[in-house]
């Protein structure tokens, strides 16, 4: 439980540096970092034994090596947020923001065989972008996407181990976001 309590302190640590740095705005609302430029959330997952999430790191076959399987990429906890930051007050850069939506995936079971309750690092899913504000409710972005493994899932771990590829490998997307019902971001 002492990694579980460490690796949540420095996530929190990490994603709330940015809220803290914010200047006082000016009453004009400002060109550079106006009021609520930094925006965000953060989130803590557990999943309970049998409903582990798989990163797609490990063989189905991992259960063949039982409880002390090197390869046991079944998260029990994860923790991310989102973080959004939009700098500019005035001109046409006042629709530009920057996000990052980190994900760390933490936990040692096999399914079927393993359950435990620790909270050894995984991976860190990373996403960073940009986009732009079209309107109120309509929104492009720009994502690009990458997963990095930690601790011992850094290095080759058997004949169980599929490898840092697959479904989580890097990539980049394109996409645009409508907010409905009351979501997004008030103008006043």
């Amino acid at each position: 439980m002492k990694n579980l309590g460490t690796g949540i302190f420095c996530m929190a640590l990490a994603m709330a540096g940015g809220l803290s740095a914010q200047p006082a705005a000016t009453s004009d609302g400002g060109t550079m970092f106006p009021e609520h430029w930094v925006r965000g959330y953060i989130d803590f997952q557990v999943s309970p034994p049998g409903n582990e999430p798989d990163l797609g790191r490990c063989a189905a076959f991992t259960t063949v090596y039982g409880a002390k399987a090197p390869c046991a990429a079944f998260a029990r906890y994860m923790m991310g947020g989102y973080v959004e930051a939009q700098p500019f007050g005035k001109t046409v850069l006042r629709h530009v923001f920057l996000f990052a939506q980190p994900l760390m995936s933490m936990g040692n079971n096999v399914p079927q065989v393993s359950y435990t309750a620790s909270a050894d690092p995984i991976a860190m899913d990373s996403t960073l972008g940009i986009g732009f504000e079209l309107s109120k409710h309509f929104e492009l972005r720009a994502a690009r996407h990458q997963v990095y493994w930690l601790g011992r899932y850094n290095h080759y771990l058997g004949f169980a181990d599929v490898g840092p590829g697959g479904l989580y490998g890097v990539n980049a997307t394109l996409g645009a976001r409508y907010y409905f019902g009351g979501w997004g971001r008030e103008r006043e």
